[in-house]
């Protein structure tokens, strides 16, 4: 990977969709930079794992979703392209480096967080405290809403990302009918409005068997069904955008590298960090140097590794607020093949066949489909 895509910060990323619908609905200083078209009321789908690519050539299995493609766009995530990092780019406006959430795990003080899982006693706001969008437009008067897994009420992604919304819980086994309700009821609630709807069964399926699989072409069909219903309930004056957090990559056993394997690779770092498709490596002082080196000797071409300051000067993660900066690995390795960096202190991703995280088209890119 001799030259990564990296986002358009500031055109074309998820950290830009709010902010163009914003501008929309009138909130001041803030440009439509992805043109989207006029409307007093918006619903964001966002489907976990939908990557722009994923779409190609599943017409059979996805027909609405792929009549909406047809006349889309692509945009990007921001890096890492992982969940946490996707959805706190969208609910703030804000590029990773700017609101500090760098991953699925990364350094926060002298240990590793979780932003999925997270850690009892610790609040959302001391990660990231900055204003929501979601805050923004409240304040400006537009109602605004979240529909999500009821679990995630509260949690502390959710405080970093959404909060100032309405919140709207769903049973993990509810029927899209029920999702759907609560997205017409909360669309629907003032003349303006903006309600988010999450849905996560494709990326389980991606990670547990595959975008290969018959199970993940399965839920995708579940999903474009979602999508369809969705749009049938609501008015014709609601727009209906849908969009993804990152693509993936289905990782064979003969491309994986397991790092605690090779001494060299495991010296001098004290944490890792990321995940498989890209790992944050936090390090001694002083030995940044040299384990960028082993590094980038033992991986060659299969992967880009760069240092921090490399990382940063190559605008990965967008402006950084200096303050956030150590939050980063100090030595990045971003995966360029299909290959993965496993690690023992996360012995649950040795079961996760697809993947997500680096700065390839298929990670990166996801759909901007407005029905």
């Amino acid at each position: 990977m001799t030259h990564p895509q990296v986002p358009a910060y500031g055109t074309s990323t998820l950290a830009d969709l709010l902010p163009s619908m914003s501008a929309v609905l009138g909130l001041p200083g803030r440009p439509n930079v992805l043109h989207l078209p006029e409307a007093e009321r918006f619903v964001v789908l966002l489907v976990d794992g939908l990557g722009w690519h994923l779409l190609e050539g599943r017409e059979a299995q996805a027909p609405f979703l792929c009549e909406l493609r047809a006349t889309g766009r692509p945009i990007t995530s921001g890096v890492p392209s992982t969940t946490a990092t996707s959805i706190t780019s969208l609910g703030t406006g804000l590029t990773p480096g700017q609101h500090g959430i760098a991953g699925y795990t990364f350094r926060f003080g002298d240990h590793l967080l979780n932003a999925l899982l997270w850690q009892g006693g610790l609040d959302g706001l001391d990660v990231q405290p900055q204003l929501t969008m979601f805050e923004r437009l409240t304040k400006l008067g537009v109602y605004c809403a979240t529909v999500t897994p009821a679990r995630f009420r509260n949690t502390g992604l959710t405080t970093c990302a959404l909060r100032g919304a309405h919140f709207f819980g769903f049973a993990e086994d509810s029927t899209a009918a029920g999702r759907v309700e609560y997205a017409v009821r909360a669309a629907t609630a003032a003349q303006q409005s903006l309600v988010y709807v999450y849905n996560r069964e494709l990326d389980h399926a991606g990670h547990k068997c595959g975008t290969a699989s018959p199970e993940w072409t399965a839920e995708l069909t579940r999903v474009d069904a979602l999508a369809s219903a969705l749009r049938a309930a609501l008015p014709e004056d609601v727009r209906l955008i849908v969009t993804g957090d990152h693509g993936m990559v289905d990782v064979p056993e003969a491309s994986r590298l397991t790092i605690e394997r090779y001494p060299e690779l495991v010296a001098d770092v004290r944490l890792i960090g990321g995940e498989g498709r890209l790992r944050q490596l936090y390090v001694r002082p002083g030995t940044e140097a040299a384990v960028r080196a082993r590094w980038a000797e033992h991986l060659g071409d299969r992967a880009c590794v760069m240092s921090r300051d490399e990382a940063f000067a190559a605008a990965w993660f967008g402006p950084v607020q200096p303050k956030l900066a150590d939050r980063f690995g100090d030595v990045l390795v971003a995966m360029a093949d299909d290959g993965a960096l496993m690690t023992t202190t996360q012995p649950n991703e040795f079961g996760l066949v697809g993947m997500h995280g680096s700065l390839t088209a298929a990670e990166l890119t996801v759909p901007l489909l407005i029905g």
